[in-house]
């Protein structure tokens, strides 16, 4: 957000694409890596600078496709290599080092800290700082905060005008593309595809989903809503938050039967099967929501 906020992603000429490509969980496929190398190309840095560390393509095919060609996956294949390219971009426009964009007094990270501060309500001091599997700074907040936030930034009218703006060109590029934020077949861009313009996805690690609903269309109208769920575990399977999400988004009456249907391969209703395929039960959310 401060990187376009403060205008830098305009002077880059980032187009939607690439904008979404940085608020993205990537699955390492060769879209998500042409998107990620157009970014750097714009902002004058490479692959080298990357500091997120390297993993397997988290898409079966490309990551089967590496292995029969003998190539080891390098940093721009993790899936966090768009908001580090982001973080780099932000730098390298500002003179500022390159070498140690991840340190939490950088000043870059600063005014990451700051604006997440602003914008889901609660003081920089009472943020936990850890360090994420990416190597970034990772931040940690009630749940109430972080939908706080998620819910200003689909329903931005009582922020100042530059930050107003920036919410809305992220939502809008998310919308717009949100096969650069996970990728084709992925829980947070199906939803998005299924969603048509209606909700802004992202999930995290450890079972961690984010939901962000645009303004006038709940009972908080004309405000936005977001919703922010972490299931204890850690949902290895990522079956479970899934589950949890369309329940939720069932009940407030933002997905109809037809979407619902389009999404069913999530759940909220899950077939359980042992390992001789036989069906043996199924999962299901059993929880009501009530306002307080």
């Amino acid at each position: 957000m401060p990187l376009i906020e403060q205008g830098y992603a305009c002077d880059l000429g980032l187009v939607p694409r690439e904008i979404a490509q940085l608020c993205a969980s990537h699955i390492g496929t060769d879209m998500h890596v042409d998107a990620v190398r157009g970014i750097q190309a714009k902002a004058g840095v490479g692959e080298h600078h990357l500091q997120c560390g390297s993993h397997p393509p988290i898409d079966e095919k490309t990551k089967n496709r590496l292995i029969v060609q003998g190539e080891n996956p390098t940093p721009i294949r993790h899936n966090c290599s768009g908001k580090h390219s982001g973080m780099l971009a932000f730098a390298k426009e500002r003179g500022l080092a390159l070498d140690n964009y991840l340190s939490p007094e950088h000043p870059i990270q600063k005014d990451i800290l700051q604006t997440i501060s602003e914008m889901c309500l609660i003081s920089p001091e009472k943020i936990g700082i850890g360090i994420d599997g990416c190597s970034a700074p990772n931040f940690s907040m009630p749940l109430y905060n972080a939908a706080q936030g998620f819910a200003r930034l689909c329903a931005p009218h009582d922020l100042e005008k530059k930050r107003a703006e920036a919410c809305e060109t992220i939502t809008s590029a998310m919308m717009a593309h949100p096969e650069m934020v996970s990728g084709f077949g992925r829980f947070d861009t199906r939803l998005m595809q299924v969603g048509r313009g209606k909700l802004i996805v992202k999930g995290g690690a450890e079972g961690y989903q984010m939901v962000g609903i645009m303004p006038d269309l709940t009972g908080a109208s004309p405000k936005g809503v977001g919703i922010a769920l972490k299931v204890s575990d850690g949902d290895p399977s990522e079956k479970v938050r899934a589950a949890i999400m369309l329940e939720i988004l069932r009940q407030l009456g933002i997905l109809n039967e037809s979407e619902l249907a389009e999404l069913a391969e999530f759940g909220p209703v899950n077939s359980i099967y042992n390992w001789r395929k036989i069906k043996v039960g199924e999962s299901r959310p059993v929880f009501e929501l009530r306002k307080t």
